[in-house]
């Protein structure tokens, strides 16, 4: 039982580097990536959506969309926003990744621990 919970946790714990050489579509070939992570912009005030239901929720009559209350995820997916460092280029692509708990970028490597201690 130990062992499936030391794996189970091991899954959730990611760690990237902050640069990483792939393959960029602009200069056709690979490339030094800069990696950071994809975070959504802020919703605009005047997109149509919003202005039609600001309309609806405007006056008397309380909530008129329904409001989603059963989430079932703990997660999200991880998107990485990679971008070309060749300064002619700079061309920007997301790459996503499997869900996480814990995501950390350009954190410390994890070194194996020898088992048998040298004396």
């Amino acid at each position: 039982v130990k062992l499936k919970q030391k794996f189970y946790f091991a899954v959730f714990q990611v760690n990237v580097p902050k640069t990483r050489r792939t393959y960029c579509k602009k200069c056709k070939k690979h490339q030094p990536h800069k990696v950071t992570q994809y975070k959504k912009g802020k919703d605009s005030l005047y997109a149509q959506g919003k202005r039609r239901y600001d309309r609806k929720q405007s006056g008397y009559g309380g909530q008129t969309k329904p409001i989603f209350r059963k989430k079932a995820k703990t997660t999200k997916k991880i998107v990485l926003r990679l971008e070309c460092v060749e300064p002619n280029c700079r061309s920007k692509r997301m790459l996503a990744i499997k869900r996480c708990k814990h995501f950390e970028l350009g954190g410390d490597k994890k070194r194996k621990v020898s088992l048998f201690k040298k004396t």
